[in-house]
């Protein structure tokens, strides 16, 4: 009987660790990451370093942010990179009539991919992960075909949007934290968000409530391939020239890795914004932990690798 006893408090104890693992683990982790380097790391806590790693992690803490909300609504898009393309093709284009042109040109391609792919998913019940790899491989061969190589351009507004600063910030981090901040609020204090989350929770059940299902999946693939073209938009104006062959290329691993390790749970039902910020922060220290140290690039996509496998893990084991 004493065994019996014991045997429900060891998998309660269980539990209740994957929970907390899966509710705090992204921000012991980038902690942890943080102490490491200020450590063992040379001139970490420059200014300039810090300054990098947040001009380079923008791109991926927008695309994140609309990943995770397609993750809330149980489905995933993998096309998000190959919009970054799309967009960096579409504004090299339309440079000739003026960058905010290029700028909305960009823009609409984006939301008109991630409107394509929601309404696969919505309207023709094609699984998402088919609708958006269809997409990953056609938008990125469209993406070449506007722009078949790398293409510079001196466009003064657009090379300001990617060089700037405000009050010491990069332009391009301050674009971010407010997409933060935005989607943060859309979340949770619209009828949208509630929706979004309702829609993850049981699809089924928000169907018979009433809720305009279809439309809110339409919408937040729209929102997933808007903020993925934005971010497409940053990192062609900080690079000054379009390259959609490598541009975005495994941007997807990248913000699925962001969005699960920051609690998001892959069965949707649930959408955590700043722990998805702190994912992206944790993929970038990472990076740049690894160059630091003198060890390839290949260590990084390994280690992010495992680290999807725990997290998703956790959330599995504290469903159970």
């Amino acid at each position: 009987m004493a065994d019996l006893a014991v045997a429900p408090r060891a998998w309660d104890g269980r539990v209740r660790l994957l929970a907390w693992l899966q509710e705090y683990g992204v921000y012991v982790s980038v902690l942890a990451l943080l102490l490491f380097n200020v450590v063992f790391t040379p001139h970490f806590l420059e200014v300039a370093n810090f300054r990098t790693q947040l001009i380079q992690v923008a791109p991926v803490v927008i695309t994140s942010l609309g990943m995770a909300l397609v993750i809330g609504t149980e489905g995933i898009d993998l096309s998000v990179g190959s919009v970054m393309a799309l967009a960096s093709a579409v504004v090299v284009l339309y440079l000739g009539y003026g960058a905010p042109v290029a700028i909305v040109a960009a823009l609409i391609g984006g939301a008109a991919v991630g409107a394509g792919g929601g309404a696969l998913v919505a309207y023709v019940g094609v699984q998402p992960i088919v609708a958006t790899l269809a997409l990953l491989v056609g938008v990125r061969g469209l993406a070449n075909v506007l722009v078949p190589q790398l293409t510079e351009f001196r466009n003064p507004t657009l090379i300001t949007l990617g060089s700037r600063s405000v009050l010491g910030l990069p332009l391009v981090v301050i674009i971010a934290a407010a997409l933060t901040v935005l989607v943060a609020f859309l979340v949770k204090r619209t009828t949208f968000g509630r929706q979004l989350v309702a829609v993850g929770g049981n699809r089924a059940a928000s169907r018979l409530s009433g809720l305009p299902v279809r439309r809110v999946l339409v919408t937040v693939y729209l929102i997933s391939g808007l903020l993925a073209a934005v971010a497409g938009v940053l990192a062609t104006s900080r690079l000054q020239a379009s390259d959609p062959t490598s541009l975005g290329l495994l941007m997807e691993l990248s913000a699925i890795t962001a969005v699960v390790v920051g609690g998001t749970p892959l069965t949707g039902g649930r959408v955590r914004v700043l722990g998805t910020v702190l994912g992206a922060l944790l993929i970038q220290l990472l990076q740049a932990t690894l160059i630091k140290h003198n060890l390839p690039q290949s260590w990084t996509q390994m280690v992010q690798a495992v680290i999807i496998l725990a997290a998703v893990y956790a959330a599995r084991g504290r469903r159970a």
